[in-house]
């Protein structure tokens, strides 16, 4: 399904939920010489020391989100930005970042010469930014799994595990709106690897397409 009208190269919107994997399935993409654009990092680079977005965080929700160094805190501002009782400061943590972080990926995706980028964006459909993509791939994976694996890899109580997860678009409109599935599960990566060399070449083949109708 082709959402995207704009020139070259062809863009793959990798997304899923929170801790399903996602890196690790854009890794064997990487293997395959296929380039990466991770939201995540843009996330990070937008509000580095003595940025200006930094700042902006900072008049919003306290002079403590910044520590000693001036970094951002991560932690501590995950953990406003989720509070259950205060939906607004979500809302606007997503208002102040968004804009930038969408101005970024782009400029990332059209720096590269090549047939087609995947663009690993986690909240693609919750910031209605599929609009970017000529196809969806999504990293499907049980929901008892991505709380345990969420827990477990940053440390957090099940309540907060819970938030975040509900604050993202549910699984049944991820697989949706997907072109292409890879299920996560604890299977080892080889045989993720598989699917990904078939998806690899389906796209290498729409992406020729694609540029013989430019």
């Amino acid at each position: 399904m082709s959402r995207r009208t704009s020139h070259l190269p062809y863009i793959v919107g990798l997304t899923g939920g929170i801790a399903c994997g996602k890196s690790s399935i854009s890794g064997l993409f990487e293997k395959l010489g296929v380039p990466i654009v991770d939201a995540d990092i843009v996330a990070r680079e937008v509000v580095k020391k003595g940025s200006p977005l930094l700042d902006t965080i900072a008049s919003r929700f306290g002079s403590e989100v910044i520590t000693e160094n001036g970094d951002l805190n991560r932690a501590l501002l995950r953990k406003i930005a989720f509070d259950k009782d205060h939906p607004d400061n979500l809302k606007d943590l997503n208002s102040i970042m968004q804009p930038a972080i969408r101005k970024r990926i782009l400029e990332d995706i059209n720096s590269h010469d090549s047939l087609y980028v995947i663009a690993v964006i986690p909240l693609l459909f919750e910031h209605k930014l599929e609009t970017l993509a000529d196809r969806v791939l999504v990293v499907d994976i049980q929901e008892d799994l991505q709380l345990e694996r969420l827990i477990k890899r940053d440390n957090i109580s099940k309540e907060l595990a819970l938030n975040i997860m509900a604050n993202q678009v549910d699984r049944q409109t991820r697989l949706k709106n997907a072109d292409d599935l890879i299920e996560s599960d604890n299977s080892p990566l080889d045989k993720k690897l598989n699917v990904v060399v078939k998806l690899h070449n389906l796209y290498q083949r729409l992406a020729k397409e694609k540029t013989k109708t430019i």
